[in-house]
């Protein structure tokens, strides 16, 4: 491994790289002097072993702190990913099963027209309860009772399992509240004893005072005057009742620059994390669902998790094209769409994870054999990723040999050929 010490207009990058993914390295260089990146890190694995952990910038910028190797930030919808890892390991085990109807684990949610719902309804965004009609209490996001009980109360916005709608941050309270009926610990203790711990990862859902020192604050996007909106951003901004807005902003409140909101388990964006911790999560998964000597899925339940549950020209919330497996995304690829702005995330055709706002992202490829985290402290444009977290998704394919992504997926020559 080679060690990293470079000075950039936004600070010192460093850390250490295999030489064969130098390009990721140049990448992440070019995202500080050309793509405003203010503090970011990066983090690879091949085999379970890191080819690439570097970080740099400003942790900080009204106080010039640097961003460290121990500098975590909020990941948003990339916990879900998260969530979903630990849900697949109870599935594994037998314990959840994902055919089941809900009313099995949690008979309160079976109720005004939820009846039918599934667990995999639960995982893939087709359950129909993707936001709350009624004004949510100010800070209840970290209520969890409270956000079970007015999803309980909840009637669906189209019948489950007919449709599919991103659950923006409802999904850490429907699949959070699965896991915590079935494994007897919150979604946070579960989470941390059945992946962060084993995998060694700097991950939390629900982050303890310790660690506050170590957090960076989020600093939101701005879109530029007179820029054109995307179809998501229209119908928030036209119908205060639409689901756009009501995902959006009827939220309970959920601020990531809060310590009570990092404090609390939002299994639907609030874990707290950097490059090296999402990669991290996922490398026993790219790896047979088996690294060093830990076990946390079998082979079909690693099958799952890769394979494509939903996919839709228009998601119901996003209004994008989108493709989901059970409780990941996989790579989509609306660069060819009318909607402006960032709505692509484009991994390889085996690869499963989550984007978070802003465009952090963390998946695994278990055909490369990769795991990969990026996070960052300044956001981004769109509604999946922008072109600093892609820049460096690409640069880590191709350091592997793949040839092209024009398929919509990362394919190597003769994957692209067939």
């Amino acid at each position: 491994m080679e060690k990293l010490n470079k000075t950039t207009i936004a600070g010192v990058i460093e850390g250490s790289f295999d030489a064969r993914f130098s390009a990721v390295v140049s990448a992440f260089e070019r995202n500080f002097e050309h793509n405003q990146e203010i503090g970011a890190s990066v983090c690879i694995t091949i085999d379970g072993e890191s080819v690439v952990d570097i970080w740099g910038g400003s942790k900080d910028p009204k106080t010039e702190t640097a961003w460290d190797e121990d500098t975590i930030s909020v990941v948003f919808s990339s916990t879900k990913g998260a969530v979903a890892l630990a849900a697949h390991t109870l599935i594994s085990a037998g314990e959840l099963d994902v055919d089941a109807p809900v009313k099995r684990y949690w008979p309160e949610f079976a109720v005004n027209g939820k009846e039918e719902a599934t667990v995999k309804m639960m995982l893939d965004h087709s359950v129909g309860v993707p936001c709350f009609r009624e004004t949510l209490a100010k800070g209840s996001c970290c209520d969890w009772d409270y956000m079970v009980g007015k999803l309980e109360a909840e009637a669906p916005f189209w019948r489950p399992g007919t449709r599919n709608g991103y659950h923006m941050m409802n999904f850490g309270w429907t699949v959070g509240e699965l896991i915590r009926r079935v494994s007897g610990q919150s979604l946070g203790s579960y989470f941390n004893s059945a992946i962060a711990v084993p995998t060694g990862a700097p991950c939390w859902i629900g982050l303890p005072e310790a660690q506050e020192p170590h957090v960076a604050p989020m600093i939101p996007f701005r879109p530029a005057k007179g820029a054109q909106l995307s179809a998501f951003t229209q119908a928030l901004i036209n119908d205060r009742h639409s689901i756009q807005s009501l995902a959006l902003f009827n939220n309970g409140g959920f601020n990531p620059n809060s310590r009570e909101c990092r404090a609390a388990e939002i299994g639907g964006g609030g874990a707290v994390s950097n490059g090296r911790g999402l990669a991290k999560i996922y490398a026993p998964f790219a790896c047979g669902g088996e690294l060093n000597g830990h076990t946390y899925v079998n082979s079909d339940a690693l099958a799952a998790m890769g394979e494509v549950a939903v996919a839709t020209h228009e998601d119901a919330t996003l209004l994008i094209p989108s493709r989901f497996s059970l409780g990941f995304m996989k790579s989509m690829d609306n660069r060819r769409e009318l909607n402006p702005g960032r709505d692509s995330a484009i991994l390889g055709g085996a690869a499963f994870g989550h984007v978070g706002a802003g465009g952090s992202v963390g998946f695994a490829d278990p055909v490369a054999r990769m795991s990969f985290g990026y996070t960052m402290n300044r956001m981004g444009e769109g509604i999946l990723m922008n072109e600093r977290g892609q820049s460096l998704v690409d640069a880590a394919y191709q350091s592997l040999g793949y040839a092209s992504n024009r398929s919509g997926v990362w394919a190597r020559g003769s994957e692209q050929a067939s």
